[in-house]
């Protein structure tokens, strides 16, 4: 399989993580914290992290302004489930793919002009986020710095800074002079073979169609507000959910938390970001705030689990309603890749399956 290789390296990466952040702790005792956290706080945190894909839903309209203005949030909520249902039981980050895949066959945009609004939403998505990581270290609650750097975290911190800038400068190199790097992009393919050096000027072409807002002022700033929303509301998902289990170490502790959680599960891993989202939530917690292991592993633990249900089942009741298969989401990575600009929904003589949504 052509992503097999992804799937064991996340595979390795989760088992190795896990059993990392429990060769030190009492598995029961983890339990035992969960048995007894605060199960109406739990729920509403796992509400408002659910909740939260609406959210992506809405600001995604912003982003796909530039090659769709107008787009239904029916349609834009059902790609965003799918993709995370398609992260959550599927190998090698599938939804990545399968959210611009699942959107195409429901609105009359490319597979990669919409997989390139992904691109900017997560560059929009780690702006916020290493803001978010930063702020904390200046806020008077926060423990003594050199917990943040010790164990690995100065690497964590200025690889995630690191990330973030290199980014940021190839996405603005592309926002200012599209033209200019389209031509050396297929001055450099051109010593590829045909089939694969069309495949990457599409996809490319499809991004900077998508990156259009990264030149729009008004666009621009309207998606960082939508960014800065979706995080902070996300945010407090985090701290209902750590004032479950008796974490009260203050709200910036949970944006914190959620910006190393946010960067971590970045990471290889297996579907749902097992081992990653425990690892990351263990190391903010446990690590620079000094809470103890059983509490924070409860917390990681349960808020991940009860996060991933609600989604996962969302995201597999519209892949049926749209009469889609996991086969067909598993294939999304080639359909982006295959996808043809001209591509249309509804329209039966390219030869697409139209979608009746009924």
């Amino acid at each position: 399989m052509k992503n097999a290789g992804k799937a064991v390296v996340g595979l390795v990466v989760t088992v190795l993580l896990l059993w990392y952040v429990l060769q030190d702790v009492d598995f029961g005792e983890v339990l035992a914290n969960i048995a007894t956290g605060n199960m109406s706080l739990l729920a509403a945190s796992v509400f408002v992290a659910t909740f939260g894909f609406l959210i992506r839903a809405l600001r995604w309209r912003v982003l796909l302004a530039p090659v769709l203005p107008e787009s239904r949030l029916r349609s834009r909520f059902a790609g965003v489930a799918i993709g995370f249902m398609a992260n959550n039981i599927l190998p090698a980050r599938m939804g990545e793919f399968a959210r611009p895949y699942a959107f195409s066959r429901l609105e009359p945009v490319s597979i990669t002009a919409a997989f390139g609004s992904l691109v900017v939403e997560r560059f929009m998505d780690g702006v916020i986020l290493l803001l978010f990581l930063v702020i904390p270290v200046f806020t008077p609650a926060f423990p003594d710095v050199n917990a943040l750097l010790e164990g690995g975290g100065l690497a964590i911190f200025q690889g995630a800074v690191a990330l973030v800038l290199g980014v940021l400068l190839a996405l603005v190199l592309m926002a200012a002079i599209p033209d200019h790097f389209l031509a050396m992009a297929r001055f450099f393919v051109g010593f590829l073979p045909g089939r694969w050096a069309g495949r990457i000027i599409e996809l490319l072409e499809g991004l900077l169609d998508s990156m259009a807002i990264m030149r729009d002022p008004k666009l621009l700033a309207l998606g960082f507000a939508w960014s800065l929303f979706f995080w902070t509301w996300h945010g407090l998902s985090f701290w209902l959910g750590m004032l479950a289990f008796g974490i009260d170490t203050g709200w910036f502790s949970a944006m914190f938390t959620e910006a190393v959680v946010g960067f971590g599960v970045a990471l290889p891993s297996a579907p749902g970001f097992f081992g990653t989202f425990h690892a990351s939530a263990n190391f903010a917690l446990t690590t620079v705030y000094g809470v103890s292991e059983a509490q924070s592993l409860a917390f990681a633990f349960a808020y991940h689990f009860g996060g991933w249900i609600p989604i996962t089942l969302i995201g597999l009741w519209y892949t049926w309603r749209l009469g889609l298969s996991l086969g067909d989401i598993g294939s999304a990575e080639e359909q982006v890749h295959e996808a043809q600009e001209d591509a249309t929904w509804g329209d039966d003589d390219d030869g697409r399956e139209t979608v009746d949504e009924g």
